[in-house]
Parts: structure tokens; sequence; C-alpha cells
């Protein structure tokens, strides 16, 4: 599997543009290791939009889906940092999805990323996953290095801000990743769903978001 493990956090916002630099380095320099040191968390990785919505997007990898309940992770949102508490507060239109990794096809991860949001029928999961299957496919397409589908889970997937407690239609959406090499090779690999008379019912959002950078545990100082 391309993807490390079997689970995965997906955070996306945007922040107003006088609080972003406090952000970013509050991610660059606390945030991201703090996840990546949880027990049973892999690896993270940061994007910025090139064009899609909210413009920051994190990703988290963990050994099992199991780990995005586990104490150890219920601890940590217990008991975040000040340095969290005061940039958490200023999340905008934050998404938040604790998933299953149900597809993961190819080797490697990309420096440009596409996402598409679905939104499954109900009933119709399994039928869905099987013809998502047929079309990531990443070897039949340059440029494209990995393809993945992220299953929510609806009760778990909840915002970290205030707008927790509201119910949520979008909870249990489903969430297709795209690792590309290339930013322009990522609209017609999108394209094969977005545009595909099965597909695009489903289809609530879809974006190309640049990587930042990435931390895995391993990167972490010992001692």
């Amino acid at each position: 599997m391309p993807i490390a493990g079997q689970g995965m956090l997906l955070t996306s916002m945007d922040v107003d543009a006088h609080d972003e630099a406090e952000f970013n380095r509050w991610y660059d320099r606390e945030h991201l290791e703090e996840r990546v040191a949880i027990d049973g968390f892999l690896e993270a990785r940061r994007y910025v939009a090139h064009d899609g919505k909210p413009k920051y997007l994190s990703l988290y990898s963990t050994a099992t889906f199991d780990v995005l309940d586990s104490p150890a992770y219920r601890k940590a949102l217990a008991n975040q940092t000040d340095w969290s508490k005061a940039n958490i507060a200023r999340f905008k239109n934050m998404i938040r999805g604790v998933a299953r990794i149900t597809i993961s096809r190819g080797v490697g991860r990309g420096a440009t990323l596409g996402i598409i949001r679905l939104r499954p029928p109900a009933n119709g999961a399994d039928k869905l996953r099987a013809a998502l299957r047929e079309q990531l496919d990443p070897s039949t397409q340059d440029g494209i290095i990995s393809m993945h589908l992220l299953e929510n889970d609806p009760d778990l997937s909840k915002p970290l801000t205030s707008d927790a407690a509201k119910a949520d239609p979008g909870a249990g959406d489903w969430f297709v990743l795209i690792d590309a090499t290339d930013l322009n090779v990522v609209p017609a690999a999108s394209a094969r769903i977005t545009d595909n008379a099965a597909f695009k019912p489903l289809v609530v959002t879809h974006g190309v978001y640049r990587l930042l950078w990435d931390i895995a545990k391993s990167d972490l100082p010992h001692g």
C-alpha cells in the first residue's frame, strides 16, 4: 500500500490572512510533529491549495483505523497546547475526516494532490466502492503515482471548532486522493470521476493541492 497504514485523519481549513504567518509557524514548528509522535500515527503531510477550498489541507496516516479513536489520540485532543488552542480557534470552514483507507493503488507519494469529495448514496457503498476501484488505477495515467479512497466514519468525523455539535450531512463523505508528479496531469485524472455520469451526481467538491512538506515517525528526534 502506498499510503502507510489503514487509517487517515484529513483536516482542511481556511484562516484569515493576518493570522496566516502564525498559523503556518505553528503547523510547521509544533503541530505536525506533535501529532506524528502519538502512538499509532505514522506520517503527516501538509498542502496548500493550487485550485481548491479550503486553502490548507493536512493528511495524517495511522497504523490502524482504531488509532483515530484510541486513548492516546483522545488524550492528545483533550490536552492541546496553548499555541494549538489559539490557532484552532482561528480555523474557518473546517473539514475533519476520520477515515478508513479502503483502496490504495500505486507506489509512493507525489508533490501534487488531487482530491475529490463524494457523498455516497444510502445503501450504495459496496457498489460505489467497486466502481471506484476500476477508476483508481494509476498505471494507466502518466504522472499519476498512486490513487486512494478514504471513507469517513460519520460518528468520529467532527470539526474541532464550535461547529462540532451541528448536524453535518457530509460527516460520512468519501475522499478520492490522486498523488501526482505534476499539477497539469491532475485535472484529466480527476475528470475520470468528476465528469463520469455514474459519479458526477455524487461529487461535492474537488481541487488540486501542492505539497508543502511531510514528516514520518522515523524523522522524529530520539531520546
